[in-house]
C-alpha cells in the first residue's frame, strides 16, 4: 500500500542531496516496461542501468513516470531513470525528473539502442538527429533541442526490409547473449567516466571500443 501511494502521489521530495546543480547528473536508460520486453534489443538502456545498479549497489523505486535509483561517486550525485512511459514518451519522463531535481542539460545522458552501429559498439555523442528512433524523437520534442548527450549502444541491423520493428523488439541471439556481460561492464564504465571526467575525455577513451 505504501509503495502504491508513493507511485500515485510521488510523496518523496527529492532523490538527490541538495547540492550545486553542476554536481547532479541524470542518466536515463530508454526501454519499454513489462517482462515481455526485458530481454529485447530495444531495452538495452534499461539493461545498462541495471548493470550500474548492480555494481554501485543501489535499487530502483517505482515513482512518477518511472523507476528511479540514485548513488554517489566522488561528490557527484547521480539519478538513474528507467521511464514507465514506454519508448515513444521518453521525453516526458526525462523532462519531469530533470526539472524536479534541477539537473542541467549538460549533465543529462540518454542511453539508447542504435541499429546503425554493429552489435556491442558503444559511442557517446553530444548532439545529433533522432535517426528515426522514437524515444530520441520525443526527447528532442520535450527539450526543443538536438544538443543533448546520448550514449548509443549498437544492436546491429540484421533484418530484412520492413522487419526493423520485429528486430529491435526481438530478443538477443545466443552469440549476443554471450557477449553482453562484458559489453554491459564497459557501458557502466563509460557512464562513470562521463560523470567524473566529462564528455570529451569519455568520447576519446570509449567511442568505438
Amino acid at each position: 500500500m505504501i509503495q502504491f501511494l508513493r507511485t500515485l502521489f510521488g510523496n518523496k521530495k527529492s532523490f538527490l542531496e541538495e547540492t550545486e546543480p553542476m554536481k547532479k547528473y541524470l542518466i536515463i536508460g530508454l526501454g519499454n516496461i513489462g517482462s515481455e520486453y526485458a530481454e529485447t534489443r530495444h531495452n538495452i538502456g534499461f539493461k545498462i542501468l541495471d548493470q550500474l545498479a548492480k555494481e554501485k549497489d543501489f535499487t530502483f523505486e517505482t515513482v512518477k513516470l518511472g523507476d528511479v535509483g540514485s548513488f554517489k561517486v566522488k561528490g557527484r550525485n547521480i539519478l538513474c531513470l528507467k521511464p514507465s512511459t514506454y519508448m515513444n514518451r521518453s521525453g516526458k519522463a526525462l523532462k519531469y525528473w530533470m526539472d524536479k531535481e534541477r539537473i542541467p542539460l549538460e549533465n543529462v545522458l540518454v542511453v539508447t539502442d542504435d541499429i546503425n552501429l554493429e552489435f556491442g559498439t558503444i559511442r557517446l555523442k553530444t548532439k545529433g538527429s533522432d535517426g528515426g528512433h522514437n524515444g530520441l524523437k520525443d526527447i528532442q520534442l520535450y527539450l526543443n533541442s538536438v544538443n543533448y548527450n546520448r550514449f548509443r549502444f549498437g544492436v546491429g541491423a540484421e533484418f530484412s526490409k520492413g522487419r526493423q520493428v520485429d528486430y529491435v523488439l526481438g530478443e538477443w541471439n545466443e552469440k549476443e547473449r554471450e557477449a553482453l556481460p562484458e559489453r554491459l561492464e564497459r557501458s557502466s564504465q563509460l557512464i562513470i567516466s562521463f560523470v567524473l571526467s566529462g564528455v570529451k575525455i569519455t568520447m576519446n577513451h570509449f567511442n568505438n571500443t
